[in-house]
Order: C-alpha cells, then sequence, then structure tokens
C-alpha cells in the first residue's frame, strides 16, 4: 500500500514538475508573440525562459515518457518472444538505463557546480539552477528505471509499457 502510495506520488511530482515547466513556456511563448505583435520591442528575456522551460519540460517528462513507452522501443522485437522472455528483456533493459544513469550522475553534478559562477545573459539567473536540469533528467529517469525493475521483480508489472488512460477518471 505505501509503495503504491510513494509510486503515484513520483508520478504526480512529475506530472507537476512538467505541468509547470509547460504553464511557464506558453506564458513566454505568449509573451514574446504579444509582445512582437504589439509592442515596439521584444523583452530579451523571452528567448532565454523559452529554452530553459524546455529543458525542464524534458527534465521531468522523461519518467513518464519511460513509463508510459513513448520513449523509443524496440517492440517489434520483444513482442514477438514468449512473455518470460519479454520480462527479463524489459528487465535488463531498464537494468542498463538505471546502470548509465546512475554512471552519468557524478559527472552530471560537476556539471551543475560549474555553473555556481556563472549567470544567464538576459536572466540573470545563477546557471547552476539551469544546469541542475541535466542531473534532473538523469535522476528521473534512473528512478523511474529501478521502479521498472521493482515492479517487475514484485509481479505487479511485465515491464511493458504501463496504460496510463487508468490514471484518471
Amino acid at each position: 500500500m505505501l509503495s503504491a502510495r510513494l509510486y503515484a506520488f513520483i508520478i504526480a511530482l512529475c506530472r507537476v514538475g512538467t505541468g509547470a515547466a509547460f504553464g511557464l513556456l506558453i506564458f513566454t511563448v505568449l509573451t514574446q508573440v504579444f509582445s512582437r505583435t504589439f509592442l515596439p520591442s521584444s523583452p530579451v528575456w523571452t528567448e532565454e525562459l523559452t529554452r530553459y522551460a524546455l529543458l525542464f519540460l524534458a527534465a521531468f517528462g522523461v519518467g513518464l515518457s519511460f513509463r508510459n513507452g513513448d520513449l523509443v522501443n524496440v517492440d517489434i522485437v520483444c513482442d514477438l518472444l514468449p512473455l518470460p522472455i519479454q520480462r527479463w528483456l524489459m528487465f535488463v533493459s531498464a537494468a542498463l538505463t538505471a546502470g548509465f544513469c546512475l554512471v552519468l550522475l557524478f559527472p552530471a553534478w560537476m556539471f551543475v557546480s560549474i555553473g555556481v559562477l556563472q549567470t544567464s545573459p538576459a536572466l540573470g539567473v545563477r546557471m547552476d539552477f539551469i544546469h541542475a536540469v541535466v542531473f534532473i533528467l538523469l535522476a528521473v529517469l534512473g528512478l523511474f528505471a529501478v521502479l521498472r525493475m521493482i515492479r517487475i521483480i514484485a509481479g505487479v508489472s511485465d515491464g511493458k509499457a504501463e496504460d496510463t488512460t487508468k490514471d484518471f477518471p
């Protein structure tokens, strides 16, 4: 029960992050369009904020995409195999994904720490906040890969993409 609630909380947290980044992206683009159409000049910060919002959108959305199968998959090969082999391949795939993410977390953190000394040109934001997107992306993707492995071991999942249509009433 607790693990199901924790899983649902992680999914909700990623959805909120994705939604917030998307909302910021929409606001920034609308500001750009409005100012370019009706004002003599467009604010400089909108270009930069649009790029950063896209980065955070990808970082929070990658785990959700991994969960529902929207990332690149080779399902054609897997679907032809018997179910036990499919589960094994999905487990190995998730383990490799989690392993790569784990290996890349330390270099990503080093990249984040470099940004402490830099600020963005238009917004004046410390770049470690922006560079953190790389760390977040790897952490979220690795977490969802580990969660898939746990769900396969627990017998809750066969390792294939989850049906997300039942998430909402």
